[in-house]
């Protein structure tokens, strides 16, 4: 008796179908097919120290839930609201939530190091190596508002924290990013 392949759904919808009745073939699938995204967005928000990881609680999140996904919007939109929901549980349990902020009145732009400052710093950036020097939560409304499109309400609620300290936070970040950036320019 000769075994016949798995066929090949015709569409990400099969496949949904098949990985909620048990599919790990389709549920692997979906995975190669969305990871870079969910994998681009953790280390935008999250660092790339801890973007793997998260990456990985996202999918297995993914696979848990499946069932629930009713596909009112895409897959690659259910996947993406799961990983901001996994990376901002992840900055409450840590008790971050303090700490992710730029202050009131912390000047960040005097902290940018000068030409000076070793061979650390390369003379040439680009932003994601910008915005990971960014504190934990500047970055995050930065990636959150302009990077992903979310309006400040909705971050606000994310992140459990005023429209004004969105607001102010991605103004900080905007410097921050604009003083790390012009100093690396000059050097």
């Amino acid at each position: 008796m000769t075994s016949t392949p798995h066929p090949r759904p015709e569409s990400e919808a099969d496949d949904v179908a098949r990985a909620v009745a048990g599919d790990t073939v389709a549920f692997e699938r979906l995975y190669r097919t969305h990871v870079p995204r969910i994998l681009a967005l953790t280390r935008r928000m999250a660092g790339p120290d801890r973007a793997d990881e998260l990456t990985q609680d996202v999918f297995v999140r993914a696979w848990q839930k499946l069932a629930l996904f009713r596909g009112e919007s895409s897959l690659a939109t259910w996947l993406h609201r799961m990983a901001v929901n996994v990376v901002i549980e992840q900055f409450r349990t840590l008790g971050t939530a303090r700490d992710r902020f730029i202050p009131d009145g912390d000047d960040v732009l005097t902290r940018v190091p000068g030409p000076d400052a070793g061979r650390r710093w390369q003379t040439s950036m680009d932003l994601d190596t910008a915005m990971a020097r960014l504190p934990q939560g500047a970055r995050t409304v930065f990636v959150l508002h302009d990077v992903e499109g979310y309006r400040h309400e909705e971050i606000g609620t994310l992140l459990g924290v005023s429209i004004g300290t969105s607001k102010s936070q991605l103004h900080r970040a905007r410097m921050a990013l604009r003083g790390h950036l012009t100093a690396e320019a000059v050097s």
